[in-house]
């Protein structure tokens, strides 16, 4: 299931429930917010009503550190509306009050019947455990490097803090266990190890992916390969946003992750080849991005009124090379002219030539448009 997080300051009521409806229209079946603050905490409430009422059913999850026994225990009404908790052992308590801070929240949790993600980070690793397997690995002579020595006390850290959540009145089936890195290598190594090592559900994702085009091979290079070994329950792409950018574009990331998998199918593919000396015309590439667009907006109402509208593949190509035969193997695909080609465009519908379309881009657009809208209605209405 693919996850996001909310970047709204908590305690703004309507931004956040915007963000929230926005991310989980885009796709994401649960969504995240911080609690950090008491302000945070008596502001969750009215966000989870005002998103019931506006038929919003994704799960909210509250983000905590530092401070979620105290948040928790003085804000009843948070601990009551949320869905999930989210802790993070290394940031739960220091010292002697690590375990009972740790207690408190994993109680509250019980008490409330909610479920709970352990989710170790690896640039907030308790000190203490990593200096202990340090030390051990000198002491031994085991010979890791200081890099496996960090990720070896990632797994400790989720599996004693699992053992201890049990311990405190949760059951198994509402834990969830996730080791974030920001390297895909170190990604792949842990969560191979967990899934070794523990039946627990598992979520995934590098907790600093970066921003755009790094962010997202990053994220897919290491998710990648543990969802093909059937590794992982969970799923977020925490791609960093530019100033004002959308925050959606880290739920269509995790989407298309499963959907180019094969594991799951969210929205309508679409197949658009990359450009060549063949395509001069930079109309395919406009028509492409315009029908991706057209059918992110037209999801939300689609999903409600054509179940099963996700599985449409649409294929918009640059010249008579691999236009038609990418086209045939779309439910529709359209074949635009290259350079020298007749100046028409070939509409194949569930692989049978269905019509040619002519015109400015613009009504190429509305056209090809119109041709998608029918299909939808006649097979999933």
């Amino acid at each position: 299931m693919v996850q996001s997080m909310t970047n709204t300051d908590t305690a703004d009521i309507e931004s956040t429930v915007q963000q929230c409806r926005e991310l989980a229209e885009a796709g994401s079946e649960m969504v995240r917010i911080t609690v950090n603050v008491e302000a945070a905490a008596r502001a969750v409430p009215e966000i989870k009503q005002r998103l019931l009422d506006v038929g919003c059913q994704a799960p909210l999850i509250g983000d905590f550190h530092y401070n979620g026994h105290v948040l928790l225990r003085q804000h009843p009404d948070c601990a009551a509306a949320l869905d999930k908790y989210r802790i993070n052992p290394g940031n739960v308590g220091f010292g002697r009050k690590r375990d009972d801070q740790f207690a408190t929240i994993v109680e509250i949790a019980a008490d409330h019947g909610k479920p709970v993600r352990i989710g170790v980070n690896g640039g907030s690793l308790d000190q203490a455990l990593v200096l202990r397997e340090m030390e051990r690995n000198t002491a031994e002579a085991l010979g890791r490097s200081s890099e496996e020595v960090l990720d070896d006390c990632m797994v400790i850290s989720a599996l004693d803090s699992t053992e201890k959540a049990l311990q405190y009145g949760l059951r198994e089936d509402q834990i969830i266990i996730s080791c974030k890195v920001s390297r895909a290598p170190n990604l792949i190594r842990i969560y191979r190890e967990l899934a070794r090592q523990t039946q627990q559900p598992l979520h995934l994702g590098l907790t600093e992916a970066g921003m755009g085009m790094k962010g997202l091979v990053w994220s897919a290079a290491g998710m990648g390969v543990l969802l093909a070994d059937g590794i992982g329950d969970t799923l977020r792409v925490s791609l960093t946003p530019r100033p004002g950018g959308d925050r959606r574009e880290e739920v269509y990331a995790a989407c298309e992750l499963l959907q180019a998998l094969g594991l799951r199918s969210f929205a309508p593919s679409i197949t658009a080849c990359p450009g060549c000396g063949r395509t001069t015309s930079t109309t395919f590439q406009e028509l492409a991005e315009r029908i991706q667009g057209y059918v992110r907006e037209s999801m939300p109402e689609w999903k409600q009124r054509y179940p099963g509208v996700e599985e449409l593949q649409l294929a918009v190509m640059g010249c008579v090379v691999n236009g038609p035969g990418e086209s045939k193997a779309a439910h529709i695909g359209i074949s635009l002219p290259g350079t020298g080609e007749a100046p028409h465009c070939p509409v194949y519908i569930d692989g049978k030539p269905f019509t040619k379309l002519r015109g400015t881009y613009d009504e190429l657009a509305e056209q090809f448009r119109d041709l998608i809208d029918d299909y939808v209605k006649t097979r999933w209405g």
